[in-house]
């Protein structure tokens, strides 16, 4: 991804909304018994979408906003969200993403991962967790509504930074290209018909 400040203030935008939509909204509802969360989601949307580096820095700071919203312990969201943005980001780096269902269903498994990872920090700092069976549960239901949230998310989302995102823009060039090479073809073969004129009207061969 080319990240100028326009495509930093959307991607500022996307995370605000997707904060203020978990807030104010997605926490409310409940679903097959449990909460959806489209942080993670976002988190993993946009290291598909702008890489390793992108994905890290904003899950980190989705983490740290969501946390300082919540008033819960800073950091956990932060580290948990840094790692799925990086992971996520590197898979695009190093494969290139030709499935259109291959983005949701890698949403819906780092979604699963999150909740692992938010499950594991919050036993190690000693807070109050029921631990059975019912979490398992609740992980997997975490990762399908994710997946579902997925497939109207990320394509809002790619289109809202389309223009800081490389393979849209060299595939637009590409596009332009071979209209450019046909309008020169017309043009390229009147100047060597005039040239064969002039030198037929002249006598040089």
């Amino acid at each position: 991804m080319i990240v100028t400040w326009r495509i930093g203030l959307r991607i500022a935008l996307v995370m605000i909304v997707a904060i203020v939509l978990q807030v104010s909204f997605f926490s409310y509802l409940t679903l097959f018994g449990t909460t959806p969360n489209i942080i993670p989601l976002v988190a993993v949307t946009l290291g598909l979408l702008g890489g390793a580096m992108v994905g890290a820095i904003c899950g980190f700071a989705l983490g740290f906003v969501l946390d300082s919203t919540l008033f819960a312990t800073l950091g956990v969201s932060s580290l948990v969200l840094l790692a799925v943005g990086y992971l996520a980001g590197r898979y695009r780096e190093g494969t290139e993403i030709s499935n259109t269902l291959l983005p949701p269903i890698l949403i819906g498994v780092l979604t699963m991962a999150a909740s692992v990872g938010f499950s594991a920090i919050q036993l190690m700092l000693g807070v109050d967790v029921q631990v059975s069976l019912l979490i398992l549960r609740e992980i997997f239901v975490q990762g399908l509504l994710a997946f579902l949230l997925a497939i109207p998310f990320y394509p809002l989302i790619r289109r809202v930074l389309r223009p800081g995102i490389v393979d849209d823009v060299v595939a637009g060039r590409r596009m332009r290209t071979p209209i450019r090479a046909g309008s020169n073809r017309p043009r390229r073969r009147a100047s060597r018909r005039r040239i064969t004129r002039i030198r037929r009207a002249t006598g040089v061969s």
